[in-house]
This record gives C-alpha cells, sequence and structure tokens, in this order.
C-alpha cells in the first residue's frame, strides 16, 4: 500500500513540475498582416488546449515592420518564439544560425503542390513551413484588344504576345504590355516570370552555382528589352501597381499580376486571365513566391514552437488561409488529395492558369544577401530598359556580382 502511496505522490509531482514547466512555456508568435487574424485566434485556442500550460502571445504587425522586428529580436538574443517571414530570408538567417530547420516527413512533402517546398529548401533541409504562396498570369484587356481590331486570345509564345502588343500600340496610341522597371521588389519578380518561361534560372539551389549567365536569361532579357517598344512611357519609373493602375484606366492591355488581381480590377473591364506565354527555350512557367513560418533559434522552447508552426501550416489550417475568399491566394497543398471536398481551385477556370504553370514554374532565388540580389537583378533590368548596354555584357556582369551574396 505505501508503494502505491509513493508512486502516487511522484505521479501527482510528476505532474504538478510538468503542469508548472509548461506554464511558463510562452511562445511568442509575430505574424504579418491583419488578413485572416480570426481564424489564428481560433487556431492559438485549438493549440494551447492541445497543449496545456503552453500560452502563444501573438503580435499581428504590418507587412513593412513584421519582418524587421523578427531579425532585430534574433540577432539582439532576444527572438520571437516563431514568426511569419518572406522565403527570401531564409537563406540568410540560416547561414547567421538564427532559425532551426523543420522536419517535412515525405508523405507529407508529397502534399504540397509541386515546386512549393523548393521556396523553402538550402542545402537539403526545409528552413520554415510554407504558408501564403502565389504565382503569376497575365491579365488581357479584351477591349483594347477589340479597339485594335483583333482577336482576345491567350498568346502561346512570346512572338505571338509581341505582335498583339505591337498591333495594339499602333492602332490605338495605348500600351500593348505593361513592364516594371523601378528600383522595387516586383521588377524583378516581373522578369522572373519570364526567365521561368523560358527554361532559366538565377542559381542552381542544389549546386548554390549561380547559372544566371546562360542563353536562357539572355533571350529573355533581350526579349525584355524590346518589349519597351510597345509598352507605356518610362516603364523604370512603374512598379506592378501602377502598372495595375494604368491597366484599370484602360491604358494598358496586357500585364502581369497575381491571383488576387480579378479583385483589384474594375467590373467594366472586359478581360482574360490567361498563362505565361512561353519563351523559344521553355514552357510557360510563373514565378513561385511563399511566405514562411520559421522557429527561431534559441527561445528555449524550440519544441513547443515547432508544433506550433506545425499546426498553423497544415491541414484545414492553412486550408483557412488559402482558401479564404478574401485572401486570393494559391493553394499550397494538394487539398483534394487531403480529403477536402472539391477545394476553391477545382473546376475553376481562373484558378486554373494559376495552378496548373506550377510544375514548370521556379522560386524566387535564395540569397545570403537577398537585397543585394535584388539590386543586382534590377540594375541588370533597368539597364537593358534604358540600353545602357548590350544584353550580354548586362548579363555578364550580373552573373559575377551575384557571386559575392550567395
Amino acid at each position: 500500500m505505501r508503494t502505491k502511496v509513493l508512486f502516487a505522490m511522484a505521479a501527482s509531482a510528476a505532474a504538478m513540475i510538468a503542469a508548472s514547466s509548461a506554464q511558463a512555456v510562452e511562445v511568442n508568435y509575430i505574424r504579418c498582416g491583419s488578413d485572416g487574424l480570426d481564424a489564428d485566434r481560433a487556431l492559438i485556442k485549438k493549440f494551447e488546449t492541445a497543449n496545456p500550460g503552453a500560452t502563444v502571445n501573438m503580435e499581428s504587425l504590418p507587412w513593412g515592420t513584421c519582418q524587421d522586428k523578427s531579425l532585430k529580436l534574433a540577432a539582439a538574443g532576444d527572438p520571437a518564439s516563431v514568426a511569419y517571414m518572406g522565403s527570401r530570408t531564409l537563406k540568410q538567417l540560416a547561414e547567421n544560425d538564427l532559425i532551426v530547420p523543420v522536419e517535412i516527413a515525405e508523405d507529407q512533402q508529397k502534399s504540397y503542390q509541386p515546386g512549393v517546398l523548393n521556396t523553402v529548401s538550402y542545402r537539403d533541409k526545409f528552413w520554415g513551413f510554407p504558408h501564403a504562396f502565389s504565382t503569376k498570369a497575365m491579365f488581357m484587356n479584351c477591349g483594347l484588344f477589340e479597339e485594335a481590331g483583333i482577336a482576345c486570345e491567350a498568346p502561346k509564345t512570346w512572338d505571338d504576345m509581341y505582335a498583339a502588343a505591337k498591333t495594339i500600340k499602333e492602332k490605338t496610341g495605348k500600351a500593348g504590355v505593361g513592364l516594371t522597371g523601378k528600383d522595387f521588389d516586383n521588377t524583378m519578380h516581373q522578369f522572373l516570370n519570364y526567365l521561368y518561361s523560358n527554361g532559366g534560372q538565377v542559381i542552381d539551389p542544389s549546386t548554390n552555382e549561380i547559372t544566371l549567365n546562360s542563353k536562357n536569361t539572355l533571350e529573355t532579357l533581350k526579349f525584355y528589352g524590346k518589349l519597351v517598344e510597345v509598352s507605356q512611357d518610362g516603364p523604370t519609373a512603374f512598379e506592378r501597381t501602377q502598372v495595375r493602375d494604368l491597366y484599370n484606366d484602360g491604358k494598358v492591355a496586357m500585364y502581369i499580376d497575381g491571383p488576387w488581381g480579378r479583385a483589384q480590377h474594375k467590373d467594366e473591364i472586359n478581360e482574360k486571365t490567361v498563362p505565361m506565354p512561353a519563351g523559344p527555350s521553355g514552357v510557360s512557367g510563373t514565378l513561385l513566391i511563399t511566405d514562411s513560418i520559421v522557429v527561431f533559434k534559441g527561445s528555449g522552447h524550440e519544441d513547443v514552437a515547432m508544433k506550433f508552426a506545425r499546426m498553423l501550416t497544415s491541414g484545414e489550417s492553412q486550408y483557412a488561409v488559402d482558401g479564404n475568399p478574401g485572401s486570393e491566394l494559391a493553394p499550397i497543398l494538394k487539398y483534394e488529395e487531403l480529403g477536402i471536398e472539391k477545394p476553391y481551385y477545382m473546376d475553376d477556370p481562373y484558378w486554373k492558369v494559376f495552378v496548373d504553370p506550377i510544375q514548370t514554374g521556379g522560386p524566387e532565388p535564395l540569397f545570403v544577401d537577398f537585397k543585394a540580389m535584388q539590386t543586382v537583378m534590377n540594375s541588370m533590368i533597368q539597364g537593358i530598359l534604358l540600353k545602357d548596354d548590350t544584353a550580354e555584357n548586362l548579363v555578364a556582369i550580373a552573373a559575377e556580382e551575384l557571386e559575392e551574396f550567395k
């Protein structure tokens, strides 16, 4: 009897210690933006119920400041437990030993859309759980096509696209295509949509070798420069949202944007949404961009933080983000294979053009200094738009400069 009492007392003491320890675990979660707050609050309640004693403190910050705060806290040795970060930052964070790799089992890997995990991969490890995903397609103002006397048909190749844009510019005086060239992140992003549709890449993630200096990039840059002839005036003064404004005002016939574009266009525009046309050395592709949930190193409770990060980004929790009618995000997971009947992107022609090219798309290139990489890429693009140098020289210079930041 005494032995049983001792065991009972020991078990009770262990439970009290565990509970006390659990109560001390505070998972500090920095998230970006205000979309989906209610869904996150509900998930936090679920997590806290499943992990007695653990508390999640969520701080929602604007996109312009959330990542900077996470980086500053980590650099100061007082990291958040979990944070929402652009996947472009993962290589830098990993190289500086600020985050821990995440484990994604093989069967779980198969649940992701093709190419999504490439956006969080570096040195054969995954450094974050993808949590928001976008692809790109081309929007066409059919009213301008009709005004120019040509059929509003999806261009299959770059030659088709240029020919249509040229006719529109000559017949209507409006820009056949909208180009971005401002010193902004989506200038590089827009160019990468063309590069990935021509079979090119910036860096080989498996070898960490710069692959920019290629026939594929050269063809792409030359074509981008050629589009100046049929674009809006002064493309180096424009980023994507400004091009969208021109499109809404009926001054641009074609431009590239994400699935959220539909909700941001004027209702009176008679438009089509079509895949990116293919370059001479590739097939229709797209830029794959993700934001991720990362687990920072040094919180002292990385195991609990990892559980929370995993819950945020799996199954129904992730579907609540992707499938939210207001979010207009591409699906990260193959939800039809996970038991969700008729997910939002199934049997919808609009979503088909954003989902089908995923298999041939490419990730945002991962560099240790991603801002420096972006500056190099934008300089190359601006150089061709302004005719500052030949495409050959611009590509060679950019490839050499990128070596310093990989």
